[in-house]
């Protein structure tokens, strides 16, 4: 099995759960990490025991035996270090959202095609082996044909609009943080919407912190989606078809339990565990990508991404949230 050597750039807490996972991965090793700060780089490797730790991005970016760099950076970082680690001959693994809008993404999709290079955004949700189950479920048509999508993500976040969740400058907003998962699992299930109806509730720093989303697909099949960092909700996403429905568990974006329902009744509880924090399957995914020479995922591919973001965009026209 070849090797493969990660580098990650940004040492916040996303970064944190991401390496801890990362060294549970056989075949794989956190060779090095970058931060603004080198300091803070130098207390991340120690946690993790990583050889080389870089007080700048592009040193790391530079480091001939990175394979792939994971970006854990805040999200209006993300277009430019991308661009940075696609120009310097690395893969690309970035967290959520991989840019703040479809004409970032689309130039980080056009530089990995011309570079021949590996890009997915580090959606993992789509990895979780529960999300695997419930897509054979619909596929063997256990609940039969999809006619709705219910999901929502909040919690009551810091209220204090300096933070990061709020400020505009850092990409704050529920969608971009939380709506996106909503949004993925409608698209994962259902495709692309005919249309989106959207509203939202800002704050004076001029982002979203509630939104709701409806989707109207093909045939009539509706998604209704909500995020907000104004309450505790459940966290769970419910698959309605024509013969019976579809539980995800709280947390839906990495669920450990589903439940199958027929006739108003649970017909099927079904435990399926993952491993470490989660981020593990992605990381299993990337490094079998990068193995069989791959530019992009079968299960996380480009179009995925292009389509995702276009749709956040289309909600943020609507709700009047704009970064740029």
């Amino acid at each position: 099995m070849k090797k493969i050597n990660w580098g990650i750039i940004g040492c916040g807490k996303i970064a944190h759960k991401f390496a801890s996972d990362l060294l549970l991965v056989q075949g794989a090793e956190l060779t090095a990490v970058a931060a603004r700060k080198e300091e803070k780089a130098l207390q991340f490797g120690k946690e993790y025991g990583v050889g080389f730790c870089y007080g700048s991005y592009i040193d790391l970016v530079n480091d001939p035996d990175i394979d792939v760099c994971y970006i854990a950076t805040i999200h209006p970082l993300h277009n430019e270090i991308t661009h940075m680690c696609l120009g310097n001959g690395k893969a690309v693994l970035c967290e959520k959202p991989m840019g703040m809008n479809f004409s970032e993404v689309k130039s980080m999709v056009d530089l990995a095609k011309k570079n021949n290079l590996f890009l997915m955004e580090a959606m993992w949700t789509r990895f979780m082996p529960a999300v695997e189950k419930v897509l054979e479920l619909i596929k063997e048509q256990v609940i039969g044909d999809i006619k709705s999508v219910h999901a929502d993500f909040g919690f009551l976040g810091d209220m204090d609009r300096n933070s990061r969740l709020f400020n505009k400058k850092l990409g704050g907003g529920a969608l971009l943080d939380i709506g996106i998962y909503p949004l993925y699992l409608s698209l994962l299930t259902l495709g692309y919407p005919e249309e989106i109806s959207a509203v939202a509730q800002l704050t004076e720093t001029g982002v979203d912190e509630s939104c709701s989303m409806i989707l109207r697909h093909d045939n009539g099949v509706v998604s209704s989606l909500h995020c907000t960092f104004m309450a505790d909700t459940q966290i769970e996403a419910w698959i309605h078809g024509s013969l019976g429905s579809i539980r995800m568990h709280r947390r839906f974006h990495h669920p450990n339990q589903i439940s199958i329902y027929h006739h108003g009744e649970v017909s099927e509880l079904l435990d399926i565990p993952y491993t470490g924090i989660g981020y593990y399957h992605e990381i299993v995914h990337v490094n079998e990508c990068l193995r069989k020479d791959l530019l992009e995922s079968p299960k996380m591919s480009h179009k995925d991404s292009l389509n995702l973001v276009k749709m956040m965009d289309e909600v943020r026209n609507q709700i009047g949230v704009f970064y740029q």
